[in-house]
């Protein structure tokens, strides 16, 4: 077993940088003898389970208090910002259709893929929501306005975040399933109907369907709320990651079902790139022809990624409120989707951390070409050597368990409010967090697959 994992490293290690480039095409395989690992992090999760069930009630009921560090300005320029944002991305277009098609120095898929996708969302969950200085979005939502043209429909409550979800599902088949997501042209044409799509709709129902239904600004708004530095009330306050979350009201089905979608397609994400994938498809990993080949298989696990977990999750609390002999299953389930978010963003930093240490520098690159900089040479050694590749497993394992710890924390806190006593908050968890134990185990076991696509 082990043998065969380093004759993979070292097999990643000698494909071309073009196939590296882009996060969506990620080929590295990063394997070590990783079950003594993988049982380490299953057992911090359960012994996390069993602590959470010893400590006392009164502190497990302060567990997401926050505590006020200052006053807090008023937000000036976040509209200056964006418009800049936006005229970056307006140029980065332009390149893509007129520039070079070479995806790792095309400015395009760099900040497209790198600078937002990989780096950005990264961001929101330790710094907060950077996305609403950056985002291209915030100035397009308000050029109807500065025209003096008022919301042609009025956004009905019941709609809820369902079009944001549609969004995110439409954004997650051209990361996933798309032939050439990287091909600058091609990525162009796709910003830009993206984008114009986000003109309409804000030009038929204002500035809220920035908030209901663009998919990439909710999904930035709800990481950014795991940042344990925010901005409440006039004042920053600092607490456990997640605190905001937690004292927030229960959310809307739409936004409990958006919330475990994220989970779903970041953990689909992974899975379509294992050779255990390929195999259930019947595609030969060793002579895979491309993504064009996998796009009907593909496209069916971006659409039953999301029911299927919500059907499991939706069991486990279920049963959970059957070994407490309580009702509203309906409550539990939108009071406990947030705690699936501290999971869905740790899987994202570990599935792309990888991707990351080698885009990070032809980014840097760009940016140092733009400013009449030499160029750096970009490196792939750390993946061929033994100690990197373990410091870099480990780096992902550990985000993946410290994600899973804070999601039990948080639906702990969220059953006791549900519940009202510590005991049967507990006794309610059980199903939940068997759930998550084994969710650690499948989401290691995805860092440590080998993978041919």
């Amino acid at each position: 077993m082990v043998r065969r994992a380093w004759i993979w490293a070292g097999l990643a290690g000698l494909l071309p940088g073009r196939v590296l480039a882009h996060a969506s095409e990620g080929a590295f395989v990063l394997l070590l003898p990783t079950d003594a690992y993988i049982a380490g992090g299953v057992a911090s999760v359960a012994l996390t389970v069993l602590l959470i069930a010893l400590i006392p009630e009164a502190r497990a009921r302060r567990l997401f208090l926050s505590w006020r560090l200052s006053a807090a300005t008023r937000r000036r320029g976040q509209m200056v910002t964006s418009a800049l944002s936006a005229a970056l991305l307006l140029w980065a277009v332009s390149q893509g259709l007129t520039g070079t098609q070479d995806p790792v120095h095309n400015p395009l898929p760099l900040l497209v893929w790198s600078g937002m996708w990989l780096f950005l969302l990264a961001g929101q969950g330790v710094l907060g929501d950077l996305w609403g200085w950056l985002s291209p979005f915030r100035v397009t939502a308000a050029l109807p306005g500065l025209f003096g043209v008022r919301p042609l429909l009025r956004y009905r409550p019941g709609w809820g975040y369902w079009p944001a979800l549609a969004s995110y599902l439409a954004f997650a088949a051209v990361l996933m399933v798309h032939i050439a997501p990287t091909d600058p042209d091609r990525l162009a044409w796709m910003v830009l109907g993206y984008w114009g799509g986000t003109l309409l709709g804000c030009l038929l129902f204002g500035p809220r369907w920035l908030l209901r239904g663009e998919g990439l600004t909710l999904l930035m708004r709800l990481f950014a709320r795991l940042a344990p530095l925010r901005r409440q009330g006039g004042a920053w306050r600092l607490g456990l990651p997640g605190w905001d979350l937690e004292r927030r009201a229960a959310p809307r089905l739409s936004l409990a079902v958006f919330m475990l979608l994220t989970l779903a397609l970041g953990s689909f994400d992974g899975l379509n790139e294992t050779f255990r994938w390929m195999g259930w498809i019947g595609m030969n990993p060793l002579e895979f022809t491309g993504r064009s080949a996998v796009v009907g298989p593909n496209l069916t696990g971006i659409l039953l990624a999301g029911p299927l977990l919500v059907a499991v999750y939706g069991l486990s609390i279920q049963a959970g409120l059957v070994l407490i002999d309580a009702g509203g299953f309906r409550q539990s389930f939108r009071a406990l989707a947030p705690a699936i978010l501290p999971i869905a963003y740790a899987y994202h930093l570990a599935h792309y951390l990888p991707a990351a240490l080698v885009e990070g520098q032809y980014l840097l690159n760009m940016v140092r070409h733009s400013l009449g900089l030499p160029e750096g040479t970009v490196t792939t050694g750390f993946f061929n050597r033994q100690a990197s590749v373990r410091v870099i497993w480990l780096s992902q394992a550990t985000a993946v368990v410290l994600g899973h710890v804070l999601a039990i924390l948080m639906s702990h806190a969220a059953a006791i409010r549900l519940h009202g006593s510590h005991r049967r908050a507990s006794l309610s968890q059980a199903p939940l967090a068997l759930f998550m134990i084994l969710y650690t185990l499948f989401g290691l076991w995805l860092l440590a697959s080998p993978r041919g696509a």
